[in-house]
């Protein structure tokens, strides 16, 4: 596994296709936070970090509303060979206002709207809508 993120959002997104009610996977800080950001915007119900011993994983709970995910798409920006930067100034809206970009800024993990808001601009991980 080159790129964790990747990973998690495809197995998210595997999860979603046949209505798993949640996710486990390997903990990491970064997806940790990048999970929390997810929850805060409601795109998922909860995230848990669960320790057995010295493994330690996360188990995220999809959010459904009458069968619907609550994650209708997602798709990964900055890729190990081509990291993607963008200034404060240059960010976008993601699906007209709809969705999140994911921006990993000097004070940490954030949504497209609170970066811009602070102006604060970094690497864009990924896209949720």
């Amino acid at each position: 596994m080159t790129d964790p993120i990747t990973d998690m959002l495809n197995q998210i997104r595997n999860a979603e296709a046949v209505q798993k009610a949640e996710v486990v996977l390997p903990y990491s800080r970064l997806k940790f936070e990048v999970a929390k950001i997810l929850m805060q915007e409601n795109f998922i119900s909860d995230v848990k970090k669960v320790a057995k011993g010295k493994a330690k994983t996360m188990k995220i709970v999809l959010k459904y509303e009458n069968g619907v995910p609550g994650i209708a798409g997602l798709k990964k920006i900055s890729k190990p060979g081509q990291r993607i930067y963008q200034k404060h100034s240059e960010l976008k809206y993601v699906k007209g206002g709809y969705g999140i970009a994911v921006i990993s800024t000097p004070k940490g993990l954030m949504t497209n709207k609170d970066a811009k808001k602070a102006k604060l601009g970094g690497e864009v991980l990924c896209e949720i809508w």
